[in-house]
Order: C-alpha cells, then sequence, then structure tokens
C-alpha cells in the first residue's frame, strides 16, 4: 500500500505503538473492571444486617469462582505478554539477517530493534537537496538493497506467491510475522515545512518503485490480511539523526549532517496472532459476567 497523506508518518508511528498493546491493554482493563466490581458488591454485602449465613456460603463461593476466573484472564495476560516479547525478539532476528546479508553486498546498516529502524549508513541511499530523484549511486544501492529484501523477508511473512518470489518457503507457522514494512522518507532542516513533508514522501515513493522494479517479487510478500507489505510514508525534517555528542558544530560538519538527513529508512511491523487467544478471552470474560450477575442478585438487597 502507498501512504501519500502528510501525516502519513505520524499515523505510522501511532498505529505501530498501539498494535502492540491494545490486547494486552483490553486484558488488563477487563480485569481491573472486574476487581472494582468485587469491591463494591463487597461493600454493598458489608452494608446489609440481615443476611443469612447461607446467603454469605453463596456469596462467599461466587467471589471465590470469580477469583479464580480472574486468575485465569491474569495468565492470558501473562501469555499475551510473552507473544508480543517473542514478536520482538523475531524483528530483532529479522534486522540482524538483514544487517549481516547487506553487509556481505558492501552496505553497512544501523539497526534500532527497540522501533524495529534499518538506517543505511554512510551514503548509501541520499538525495540532492529540494530533490526526490535517486542518482545512479543511490540507484545502485537501491537495487542491492532490494536483492537483499527478497531473499530473506519470505522468511518473515505469512503468505507469498512461490512463482513470483521463488525464496518463497510456504506460510510462515510462527506466531509473528511481518505486517508492514515503510520505506520511510526524510528531509533535512531546510525549505519549507509545507514542501518537505511532500519531498518527503516523494523520495520513499521514488525508493519503492525502484525496489519494486529490480526486485517485483516483493509485492507478492503479503501479511494476515493478504495486503502488501510494502508501504510508504514520509516524516519531514522531524527526525533528524542525531549529532554526535561533542561534535564541533563546522560547515562541512553541518553539510554532512545535512546530507545525511535526506535519506531513506525502513521501519518493520509485526503482527501477532490473537484469534484463538482473543475467542477464549471473550468465552472467559462471558462467564464471568454470569457470575457477577448472580453475585448482583444475592448480594444487592431487592
Amino acid at each position: 500500500m502507498l501512504a501519500f497523506d502528510d501525516n502519513t508518518g505520524h499515523e505510522a508511528e501511532e498505529a505501530e505503538e498501539n498494535y502492540f498493546v491494545s490486547m494486552t491493554d483490553m486484558m488488563v482493563g477487563i480485569l481491573f473492571i472486574f476487581i472494582i466490581m468485587l469491591m463494591v458488591f463487597a461493600l454493598q454485602f458489608q452494608e446489609q444486617t440481615d443476611t443469612s449465613e447461607t446467603q454469605i456460603e453463596e456469596v462467599l463461593k461466587r467471589v471465590e469462582e470469580v477469583a479464580n476466573q480472574l486468575k485465569i484472564l491474569r495468565d492470558e495476560i501473562d501469555t499475551e505478554l510473552a507473544s508480543l516479547d517473542q514478536s520482538q525478539r523475531e524483528r530483532t532476528e529479522l534486522l540482524n539477517d538483514l544487517k549481516d546479508e547487506l553487509k556481505e553486498v558492501g552496505l553497512e546498516v544501523q539497526i534500532d530493534p527497540e522501533n524495529g529502524v534499518l538506517r543505511l549508513t554512510d551514503n548509501a541511499i541520499r538525495f540532492d537537496s529540494d530533490r526526490s530523484n535517486l542518482n545512479a549511486a543511490a540507484a545502485a544501492n537501491v537495487a542491492k538493497l532490494a536483492q537483499v529484501l527478497q531473499r530473506v523477508l519470505p522468511r518473515y511473512v505469512s503468505s507469498c506467491d512461490e512463482l513470483e518470489a521463488p525464496e518463497c518457503v510456504g506460510v510462515n507457522k510462527s506466531t509473528s510475522t511481518i505486517d508492514t514494512v515503510f520505506i520511510e522518507g526524510h528531509t533535512d532542516l531546510t525549505g519549507t515545512d509545507e514542501r518537505n513533508w511532500a519531498l518527503s514522501t516523494e523520495r520513499a515513493v521514488s525508493t519503492y518503485r525502484e525496489i519494486t522494479t529490480v526486485q517485483p517479487g516483493l509485492r507478492h510478500l503479503k501479511n494476515r490480511g493478504e495486503k502488501e507489505i510494502l508501504s510508504v510514508s514520509g516524516y519531514s525534517s522531524t527526525r533528524p539523526i542525531p549529532a554526535p555528542a561533542g561534535e564541533a558544530e563546522t560547515d562541512d560538519v553541518r553539510g554532512d549532517r545535512l546530507a545525511g538527513n535526506r535519506r531513506i529508512d525502513m521501519r518493520f511491523v509485526m503482527e501477532v496472532d490473537n484469534s484463538v487467544r482473543l475467542n477464549e478471552v471473550l468465552k472467559l470474560t462471558g462467564a464471568m459476567e454470569e457470575q457477577i450477575e448472580i453475585l448482583r442478585s444475592e448480594v444487592i438487597p431487592r
């Protein structure tokens, strides 16, 4: 998919962050809701003076049942967190595989496992000021990048066409696969903000087109939704490369830093298969709600 909106970069980052925590946040929220409900019922129960011993035993039994179900839900949350950890490990493995293979073809890269970012260093993919077309050197490096992506990415996707991507080894059986690979365009601090938003996206699109021209099979790599994994985003000048600590600010240093920010990064977003676990959580919460209704009828005065 291609994203051309000026806010694409922000949306991509937000989507990635929300993706990894949404399922766990939901379960934690459910857990707290039921804990609060139990506290309310307990207070209401204490305020009653005409409750029989049999009623007390029955209410305590229901409370114990709900408490046991809450423990199961907590275990589900722990399982979900472990799944996210596994996703992070697999993304780190992917980045390291790309780094090693790119080094073999002469391209040095930096990786940020925490954020899933791969950055080509030196002048691998750089653009002239206010330009989005790839020069000869950049195009040659993009071709190398495309070849490595074609070799590595099929091992980390949930589906691909073996005729179009011979490296495909069938559907990835892992719980975590690639959802999206954002080709991210950046600009330096010069120029207007309006122009830089468009320019950064144009640079990402130029790189995307070159990659898929060199290796058209990459367009046949799909996520679990059967959507192409390659996408683009633009960040304008909002994510400059930090200046090295203690470096003197000379004209040459400033010029190199500006050139370095006219760059392309790649960001890898993983997806986790939560469908089975989500259904289990829904069944569990349904059972908990049933117990809560019984508890409410026995505790709340009629």
